[in-house]
């Protein structure tokens, strides 16, 4: 087991490989189609698209937990 400090790290890793995957998938079918080219030009995209992704959502995370942290109403305690 990985230890749980490492759980904001982990959860970058998986989310920036699920999302690069997704996202680069979406983007090279609408550049070269289904075609016989298709999974291998993808699998590039994708392994560049998340080595991009990955420390972007490392650096953006703490941005955006403060952002959505002003905007989100602070849970009532007093109950």
């Amino acid at each position: 087991m990985i230890p749980a400090r490492f759980a904001p790290v982990l959860f970058g890793f998986i989310l920036s490989g699920l999302m690069s995957c997704m996202v680069s998938a979406i983007a090279t079918f609408r550049v070269i189609d289904a075609g016989d080219t298709f999974v291998s030009a993808w699998m590039a995209s994708w392994i560049f698209s998340w080595a991009v992704a990955f420390p972007t959502v490392l650096l953006v995370a703490p941005v955006t937990r403060r952002i959505v942290a002003r905007i989100v109403a602070a849970p009532d305690t007093a109950g």
